[in-house]
């Protein structure tokens, strides 16, 4: 996407992801946003152009009833003018800062100017070792400094204090954290380019100091030393003032005539004078406005191109319900035959968690059955290789964890096969598998050693099987908390395979 739809975008999945209570956006919000962004985009639209347009039908609508959403939305966007700052500002300080040596003599060994040469040649190195230092892309912390001036500003938000206004802040707050995740591409370019132009300014803002003091002022050269003679001086001086006199063609004088001007002797500064400016401009201002002009181009394919983290959760929810094909989400318990009051509280949670999927309940597997004939022979006709489904193992927290029957029963789950679901489970390998705590709760009460001995036992069989647990009371499930554990067990599930990949390869 582009920056301001990417900015819009991510906005969006701040308020919807961060609002759990539906607050500020209700279900009935989010399902005419998707439905009418897909009407207008058409079939024929790319997964960008949906989310694009719906994240602006959000915010047109959010905005209307929360003023400080559209605010912050605004606020938050890169300010141009601090670079147009920055770089006067730099100019100005180069022109305040410069001294013509001491009084109205230039000293030829320590020129005004060896000072920001050195500093730019120190620069360029770094520029160089810096992607071994702190990786490509990275901003260092001139760099991090500016993103933070010119991006991010606080809200304003001072409403009274009310449920809506907790849920705004809320969403508020994971802005800026979000967003600088996504826009660090951008904004690490954008802020190298200020950063150069800034450079040459100042070294541009040096020499006109120089010349302006130049009219005013006659400035006599000289040099003095304790252990250096002519033949050194002038080969010093040859070396320093090198670029300077190819680019004017000036040559540095020879050795007489720079022992004729060994203190207390001096001559008329105004030939070193362009010496050190023509110097300046071909190793500081040359070099930076090519380093600003390639950071430019950068920024500009960077700003047309802003990536989104589309595997998440959230972003593949929406896209699968906006290409009509809705996630399957296949719950299968073992040894488990759920409650009239637990199975509404799954599908409660099954529909939050997972929006407009088509949400089946299998019948449950018997302790020890054989596993894969069990749900081969089902009334669907269809088998654990069922791909592109959503497979949710469901367990009670009242039983005890066991290798020979539990383990088993994933494993041949995970030997099923099929692809991942959209905002949930992979089909295959590695699942999020679900423990009601409902019947637990029933029996023992709030006995949090207990419950958290049990849960200790399940995690550690769910994981040696590559599993995440998600436990969850099926009765009273709290809705908001539910989702959000079930998108952060499926981003920690993908994570992981992400990294199995990345380790075989």
């Amino acid at each position: 996407m582009d920056e301001s739809a990417a900015l819009e975008t991510t906005e969006a999945r701040a308020v919807e992801t961060a609002d759990r209570d539906r607050v500020l956006w209700s279900d009935a919000d989010r399902e005419w946003a998707s439905r009418a962004a897909a009407a207008i985009v058409g079939e024929r639209a790319s997964a960008d152009e949906f989310l694009s347009r719906r994240a602006q039908l959000v915010l047109e609508r959010i905005g209307t009833r929360q003023p400080a959403v559209t605010r912050t939305v605004r606020g938050i966007r890169w300010r141009p003018w601090v670079g147009v700052v920055t770089v006067v500002a730099a100019f100005l300080f180069g022109l305040l800062i410069d001294r013509i040596g001491g009084g109205s003599s230039i000293n030829l060994l320590a020129p005004p100017v060896f000072a920001l040469v050195v500093w730019n040649l120190l620069v360029y190195v770094w520029l160089l070792v810096r992607p071994l230092a702190l990786g490509r892309g990275a901003a260092g912390p001139v760099r991090g400094l500016l993103i933070r001036v010119a991006s991010v500003r606080a809200s304003g938000d001072s409403s009274r204090a009310d449920a809506s206004t907790a849920a705004r802040r809320t969403a508020l707050a994971a802005l800026p954290r979000d967003w600088a995740r996504v826009a660090a591409p951008l904004y690490t370019a954008r802020a190298a380019r200020v950063l150069h132009l800034a450079a040459a300014a100042t070294a541009l803002g040096v020499i006109a100091g120089l010349y302006l003091r130049g009219l005013a002022f006659e400035y006599r050269a000289s040099w003095e030393s304790t252990f250096l003679g002519p033949e050194q001086v002038q080969a010093l001086l040859a070396v320093t003032f090198a670029p300077g006199s190819w680019i004017t063609g000036i040559a540095v004088p020879d050795v007489a005539a720079i022992e004729a001007i060994r203190a207390p002797a001096s001559e008329n500064a105004a030939m070193w004078m362009h010496l050190m400016a023509a110097t300046v401009a071909l190793v500081v201002i040359v070099p930076r406005l090519v380093f600003a002009l390639v950071a430019g181009l950068v920024e500009r394919r960077r700003a047309k191109r802003v990536t989104l983290p589309l595997d998440e959760p959230y972003y593949r929810r929406l896209v699968a319900a906006w290409v009509g094909e809705p996630a399957r989400v296949r719950v299968i318990p073992y040894s488990y035959t759920l409650e009239p009051e637990a199975r509404a509280g799954l599908e409660a949670v099954l529909a939050r968690a997972f929006g407009n999927a088509a949400p089946t309940i299998d019948a449950p597997v018997a302790w020890g059955d054989d596993v894969e004939q069990s749900q081969a022979t089902d009334a669907a006709g269809r088998g654990f290789a069922d791909a592109g489904e959503i497979r949710l193992p469901l367990f009670s927290l009242t039983a005890t964890p066991e290798e020979d029957a539990h383990g088993a029963f994933l494993a041949a789950l995970g030997r099923g096969g099929g692809g991942g679901g959209a905002g949930g489970a992979a089909a295959s390998g590695t699942n999020v598998a679900l423990v009601d705590e409902s019947a637990f709760l029933g029996r023992w009460g709030d006995d949090a050693q207990r419950r958290d001995e049990r849960r200790a036992a399940w995690r550690e069989l769910l994981e040696a099987h590559g599993s995440v647990a998600v436990f969850v009371d099926l009765v009273d499930p709290d809705l908001a908390v539910a989702e959000a554990e079930l998108a952060a067990a499926a981003s920690a599930h993908d994570d992981g395979v992400a990294n199995e990949g990345r380790g075989r390869a």
